[in-house]
């Protein structure tokens, strides 16, 4: 997707506080440093759009990016990284109560790019997080960061040990490294893909 214009809209917590629901959403979750930041600003060619941190879990808020592109305008939604031990208790317990309100109630949501280290297995906080996107009927995209750091064996055979945990078909994981921006047009074919989809179904609704 050729981008024409990326902006930032606002931060929130709670569905007051959230930007009128006109466009498509797409949302993009993940532990805390698994590169979510990074992929965002390599989707809508924008190196300092979302903020990348040495220090995991230090953003706790809702953050909406409205994209527009040369057929196609949506909202990214970019959700705090989770499982990091150094958040305070207290904040810990806000953020799954604010991502399931947004994971059920939004009505323009219509897809979750679910981001995982293509180095690790995922833990019970990225199953807890997939369980959550079927509870809600929300159509994952799963994607697999950091593949730059892996050999193409070591890749392969991590994708196969990830797929194991997720009891997923493993040509369901798409690869993507921010550095060399391999990947990039494979998750924006998924992403529009997912909205075109809904709006079909929107469409076959209202006949």
């Amino acid at each position: 997707m050729r981008i024409k214009s990326t902006t930032f809209i606002k931060s929130a917590v709670k569905p007051a506080d959230y930007p009128p629901p006109s466009l498509p959403e797409v949302a993009f979750a993940g532990r805390s440093n698994v590169g979510k930041s990074s992929l965002i600003n390599v989707l809508v060619e924008r190196k300092g759009l979302v903020r990348t941190s040495a220090t995991p879990g230090r953003t706790q808020l809702i953050n909406f990016f409205q994209v527009t592109g040369d057929d196609m305008a949506l909202n990214l939604v970019d959700l705090p990284g989770y499982g990091y031990a150094r958040v305070p208790l207290e904040v810990k317990r806000q953020w799954g109560p604010m991502m399931e309100r947004y994971l059920s109630g939004r009505d323009t949501l219509q897809a979750v790019v679910l981001i995982l280290d293509i180095r690790r297995i995922p833990s019970d906080d990225d199953l807890q997080m997939l369980a959550w996107l079927h509870t809600y009927g929300r159509q994952p995209i799963i994607v697999l960061t950091k593949c730059d750091k892996v050999t193409k064996n070591e890749l392969a055979r991590q994708t196969a040990a990830i797929a194991g945990r997720l009891q997923m078909d493993r040509a369901l994981l798409l690869h993507f490294s921010a550095l060399s921006r391999e990947g990039r047009d494979g998750v924006w074919a998924e992403v529009r893909r997912a909205v075109e989809e809904d709006e079909r179904h929107a469409a076959a609704d209202h006949a």
